[in-house]
Formats: structure tokens, sequence, C-alpha cells
């Protein structure tokens, strides 16, 4: 019977989570907080990446907001080239008025094709680049982590000082379309939703079975005993590569999936503070549980979109050390609990008997 339990406990839940997202929440909940809920779980699909890269590999990826930037961008630039039409600048470069024609890297960004694929192989790519070049030199804790902080604070930057073709600051904004469908519209609206949750337990799935599969016990081999995996024949650089490469794409995804939940995408989205936000609702939530990781990232996304209207000071510090507690007390976080629960109940039975 327990053995029954446990093989139907896992398509149990996602069923369950499927209802929730595709059956209660639309009927629940108002287009606003609706609305706020996708944007949520766009920030979950990047904390799953974190799970697989950070959780499972253990490379503390604090520099997220690149490759969500990248994906973000890549939308953006597509949806205000289509705003705009046929041979037409994007309204922001007419306001700016430093610029008479097109620059040759948005051209291609036309094409939804072009933008799809690059919302998923611009990070990738990135990623496998950035990842040959320091984990071949075993690059790793802390130095990794201050490495992938700093390339998200300079391409924050970068997109600062190009304001007439990246919009500065202001960032990118006003989108009327999605792929020729109407933003204006709440149906269209609930369409995002249904795709941006679809997204979400699509790739939960996919990671859960990467974690189990004799990949996944690889990578849990190369975080625990690195050199020990050399001594195997395998090679931890492309290992870990691997599962970066593709926690970039998952978060160049959510980033494309962002601009038309939200309808921005700015430096401010991109830069070091929403990268450690990425990272504190994965360990809040618990980093090595892909449903830990999801339910930590929505739950901070919520609490800072709702404490930090009441507290603007405080909600920071809140955060912070919301997140040491955990660190320090709970490694495995939130999702750890039930686990921890369930050792204590066999230890009082077994001291019983």
């Amino acid at each position: 019977m327990t053995q029954l339990l446990d093989r139907w406990r896992v398509p149990a839940g996602y069923a369950l989570g499927a209802v929730l997202l595709f059956a209660l929440a639309p009927a629940l909940l108002s287009d606003f907080r609706l609305g706020q809920l996708a944007r949520y779980l766009c920030v979950a699909i990047v904390a799953v990446g974190i799970a697989l890269a950070w959780g499972r590999g253990g490379m503390l990826v604090l520099g997220q907001g690149l490759f969500f930037g990248l994906g973000g961008y890549a939308m953006a630039m597509h949806m205000k080239l289509a705003d705009a039409g046929s041979g037409q600048l994007p309204d922001f470069m007419m306001l700016y008025g430093s610029t008479d024609q097109l620059p040759w890297w948005w051209e291609p960004f036309r094409s939804p094709v072009v933008a799809l694929a690059a919302v998923v192989l611009l990070p990738m790519a990135l990623a496998a680049v950035i990842g040959w070049f320091v984990f071949r030199r075993r690059v790793r804790g802390a130095y990794f982590a201050i490495l992938s902080q700093a390339l998200a604070a300079a391409f924050a930057i970068l997109l600062i000082g190009q304001q007439a073709t990246t919009g500065g600051t202001n960032g990118l904004t006003d989108f009327q379309g999605f792929f020729g469908y109407s933003l204006d519209d709440p149906v269209n609206r609930r369409t995002v939703y249904f795709v941006i949750a679809g997204t979400l337990l699509v790739l939960m799935l996919l990671t859960r079975q990467l974690f189990h599969s004799r990949y996944g016990e690889l990578l849990v081999a190369v975080r625990d005993s690195e050199e020990r995996v050399r001594f195997l024949g395998y090679d931890p650089a492309l290992v870990k590569l691997a599962a970066y490469t593709l926690s970039a794409g998952m978060a160049g995804v959510a980033g494309a999936l962002f601009v038309p939940a939200v309808g921005i995408i700015s430096p401010a989205l991109i830069g070091i503070v929403p990268s450690i936000q990425f990272v504190i609702g994965a360990a809040i939530g618990g980093r090595a549980s892909v449903v830990g990781v999801v339910l930590g990232a929505v739950a901070v996304a919520w609490a800072q979109t709702t404490l930090s209207e009441e507290f603007p000071a405080a909600w920071t510090y809140f955060q912070g050390g919301l997140f040491v507690v955990v660190v320090a007390f709970l490694p495995g976080g939130l999702a750890s609990l039930a686990h921890l629960a369930a050792r204590r109940r066999r230890t009082g039975v077994v001291t019983a008997a």
C-alpha cells in the first residue's frame, strides 16, 4: 500500500497543481490578481533552473538576471517591431530622435521564429561560453557566485548606456500586441497566463525527470566530490556546464514570458537585486526540491508585492533576515520540513519499540 501511494504521489501532486493553476485561479482571481500571479510564475520558472544548477549542482548562480534579461529583451524587441509595423522604427527610437534607421542587430527580431529561437538560444549560448571558460579553470564557490553577479550588473549597465537602442533606464514598455493578439483584450491576457502556467508545469516535470536520471546522479556526485568524479573518468566541467546552460535557458524563457504578462522589461528588473531575489525564493522554498523552489519563489514574490507596499523601508531587511535564518537553521528550505517530520516520527517509533 505504501509503495502504491509513493508511486501515485507525484502524479497526483502535479494534477493538483494543474487544477489550481488552470481552474481555481482563473475562477477565483480578478484579471489584475491573475496578472500578478502570472508574474510570480515567471519568477518560479527561473527558480526551477536555479534548483537544477544550485540545488542539484552546487553552483550558486547569483546572475540569472543576465539570462532573464536576454530572453526578455529578445521578446520585447520583436513585440516592439510588430507594433511599429513593416519598415517602421519602434516608438521610443522616434521619441529620442537619435537614429533614423533601425540598428542592424534589431532587424532579425522582426521574425517571430528568430525571436522565439533567440529567447532560448541566446541565454544558453552565452551561458555555454561563460561556463566553458569558468568551469575549465575550476572556478567555483564564492568566486563563481561573484563572477555571475558581476556579469548581471555589467549587462544592466550596458543597457542603461544604450538609451537610443534599448530604452536606457526606462527599458521597453507599452506593448500593444503579442503575436498578433491585442494585449488590451482581457481574454488574450488570460491566454498569456495559461501559457506561462503550462510552461512552468512542463519545465517542472522535465527538471524532475532530470533530477532522477543518471545525469542527475552524476551532477550530485560532482557537487559532493568533484575530484572523485574526475578520477572515475568523467569531466566535471562538462557536467556542470550542461546544468548551467539549461538553467540559463529556463531563465530566458521566463524573461520572454514576463514581458507580455507585465508589459515591461528594464535594467532594474535584471540587475544584481533581482538576481539575488531569484536565489532567495529558491533557498527559502528548498533549493533541492522542484516543488519547493516554485512555492518559495511565488511566496517571496507575493510577499515583496504586498509587504513592500506597507513596509517599504523594512521589507528588504526582512527578506534578507529570512534568507539568513533559512540558510543557517534550515538549509534544505521549507520543503525539508516534511522530511524532518517523517524522520522524527520514524525515530519515535524505533525508540518506542
